[in-house]
């Protein structure tokens, strides 16, 4: 099942289906709502969103600096939370308390894919200007399709051929701007090259050994 939590914390409109005597829908108690969370029940999950959303986004923001980054790690929390909610144990915590933990850790992570994208840039910045093709149509073709293929491997493959071919790095160059253990670049590269060989052959997308001329893949 798909986990879609919507629009941003805090600004939700839910169907009223009980009215206080201030017009407004009562909150679940903190306990109830755990509960039912915990169980399964959907309605909780946007209930938990609305309620909750807003202090994981002041989390999140409070030590990422792009608002976007922000947003999307409490989108993630809640989705992880979500998927291992059978982890929750009220005995031990509150959800809300819960919640920020899983936060905690997912600002963690996007700290650090930032650094390792910031590598990366940094990497290739100093990397000398491939020399011109003059636009050859042949050449323009080839990456084309490469590219194609490129998008239909697993994350991880993908990431390290595309520092590969696109920015010609070599194995351990890889190793040092992603932070990914050598044997496990090696490893990516092998499995993801084989893979490009084997749809080369069955699709018939290019002439030749293409996925040999992936110059970075040393």
């Amino acid at each position: 099942m798909g986990v879609t939590v919507g629009h941003a914390p805090g600004k939700a409109t839910r169907p009223v289906t009980a009215v206080g005597t201030a017009g407004h829908e009562p909150e679940p108690p903190p306990d109830e709502l755990a509960a039912r969370f915990r169980a399964g029940d959907e309605t909780a999950l946007r209930e938990a969103y609305d309620r909750f959303g807003r202090a994981v986004l002041h989390l999140a923001t409070s030590t990422l600096a792009n608002r976007s980054d922000a947003e999307d790690v409490t989108q993630a929390t809640f989705v992880a939370a979500w998927l291992g909610r059978e982890t929750f144990d009220p005995a031990k915590g509150s959800l809300i308390g819960w919640l920020l933990g899983i936060g905690r850790r997912k600002v963690i992570d996007r700290l650090r894919a930032s650094a390792r994208e910031a590598r990366v840039v940094e990497t290739v910045r100093q990397l000398p200007e491939p020399v011109g093709t003059g636009g050859d149509p042949d050449t323009v073709v080839d990456r084309l399709v490469v590219a194609d293929e490129l998008a239909r491997l697993p994350d991880d493959q993908r990431r390290m051929l595309e520092l590969a071919f696109y920015d010609d790095l070599t194995h351990q160059q890889i190793a040092t701007v992603t932070g990914v253990p050598l044997g496990t670049v090696k490893s990516h590269i092998r499995r993801g090259m084989a893979s490009l060989k084997r749809r080369w052959e069955v699709d018939g997308a290019a002439p030749g050994p293409r996925p040999a001329d992936i110059s970075g893949a040393r």
